[in-house]
């Protein structure tokens, strides 16, 4: 027998939240199967089995938050049971518990009326948390774990029951805990005579929230705008896309040529490439540049790693991989972590004009939009439409300088404008 646990999730990140189980209680199953999908704050990891056997009981549901290293359910040998394999697990672990208490000598007192009781030691703090909000004593509680531990389930059973009994006929208690509730579970509800959707927002969704504020709260940042005219590299495109995607299997796009008229203009202006730790700067001589992509779940930014000593095909390479990913949900953590700079591409949406939020603690992020054909004055009397798009610069003013920013987006413009002198700047 052994426990399901959260696996260690990487830097900074100590609690997620059960996506989904693709297995249930009873299902027979080999080292390395795969057994739920758990949910982060940046991507969505699976946990395997660790030996053969069978699905015994699971503690934890869909929807519910859980720390690394907590068990979430318990494979039992192969060929047992379940129900024989609890009883004789629950039966050990009884008596494992009585046989480390404490001497009879001196009682421990009585929990308090409508408190967790004496087996509050073997719950999860999420059961011991919804035991206490709805005044159920935890040594009423049946556990469906082997080992003895009482889940959020064993406490919801147990009230359902005893509603169920006290009074049949009374509704369901409205202001039931959120945690109770399946995560999927997206219910319509009258408000006003009107009907609504209530759906629990994905932990991403509010990891990006919360992050989102954050940079608006913290930064002190600003914006400033300049446009481009496209011209020239749309027409490299045109001449060389098909030469380009035959001989390295990928398509030219613009991510490749703003990448590098971004490192461009960050060796010029290396404080764009910083970020504010305490008192002190640390103004990185490396490159990693995040893409901002669309997913499903939200808006994720994976990292195009030493994109300096990159070529373009190489860039557009990792850039399609890491959308390719990113959309599919298999990310890896390191994919998504660390960037010095990030690029963020709302044309593809048909954005003509925005401001794009700092991925703190990063100090600068660059927004491509819309190439529009505009009207353009070459002088005082010839006007001609040309290929333009607007791009956007939103940057920390605690260490960037209004007219440092300026100029690192003059200097895109300028490398954009002349796609030659982005081999110069290699």
């Amino acid at each position: 027998m052994s426990e399901i646990k959260v696996p260690d999730l990487g830097e900074s990140i100590s609690e997620g939240t059960i996506y989904k189980w693709l297995v249930k209680e009873g299902d027979t199953v080999g080292q390395g199967d795969v057994l739920a999908e758990l949910e982060t704050d940046k991507v969505n990891l699976e946990i395997s089995a660790e030996e053969d056997g069978v699905i015994s009981v699971i503690l934890r549901q869909a929807g519910e938050n859980v720390a690394v290293g907590e068990a979430i359910g318990v494979i039992g040998a192969a060929g047992a049971s379940s129900a024989g394999e609890s009883g004789s697990a629950s039966e050990g672990s009884a008596a494992s518990a009585a046989a480390q208490a404490p001497a009879a000598a001196a009682p421990a007192p009585a929990a308090p009326e409508g408190a967790a009781g004496s087996t509050a030691a073997l719950a999860t703090p999420g059961a011991r948390k919804l035991a206490r909000e709805r005044g159920i004593d935890l040594g009423e509680v049946t556990a469906r774990d082997p080992i003895g531990r009482i889940a959020q389930a064993d406490v919801n059973g147990h009230g359902a029951a005893g509603q169920a009994a006290a009074a049949p006929a009374a509704p369901a208690p409205q202001d039931a805990p959120a945690a109770a509730k399946p995560a999927a579970a997206a219910k319509a509800a009258p408000q006003d005579g009107k009907a609504v959707e209530r759906k629990r927002m994905s932990r991403r969704r509010l990891t990006i929230a919360s992050r989102l504020v954050e940079a608006q709260q913290t930064a002190a940042m600003l914006t400033t705008f300049n446009e481009v005219d496209m011209t020239a590299i749309l027409d490299i495109r045109k001449r060389r896309k098909d030469a380009f995607k035959e001989k390295h299997d990928v398509g030219l796009g613009f991510m490749s040529f703003f990448s590098k008229a971004v490192i461009g203009a960050l060796k010029a202006y290396p404080l764009l490439n910083a970020e504010i730790d305490g008192e002190e700067l640390l103004i990185k001589k490396y490159y990693d540049i995040g893409i901002a992509v669309s997913a499903k779940e939200g808006l994720v930014v994976p990292v195009v790693r030493d994109a300096d000593r990159l070529s373009f095909p190489e860039i557009e390479r990792q850039i399609v991989e890491l959308a390719s990913k990113a959309r599919a949900n298999t990310l890896s953590l390191q994919e998504l972590q660390g960037g010095t700079f990030t690029i963020t591409n709302g044309g593809v949406f048909g954005s003509l004009l925005s401001t794009p939020i700092l991925n703190t603690p990063q100090v600068g992020i660059l927004g491509m939009h819309k190439i529009q054909l505009r009207p353009i004055a070459l002088d005082e009397e010839r006007t001609v439409n040309r290929p333009m798009m607007y791009i956007a610069l939103s940057y920390d003013h605690r260490i960037v300088d209004g007219s440092e920013a300026v100029s690192f987006l003059v200097k895109v413009k300028e490398l954009l404008e002349d796609p030659e002198a982005l081999l110069l700047e290699g």
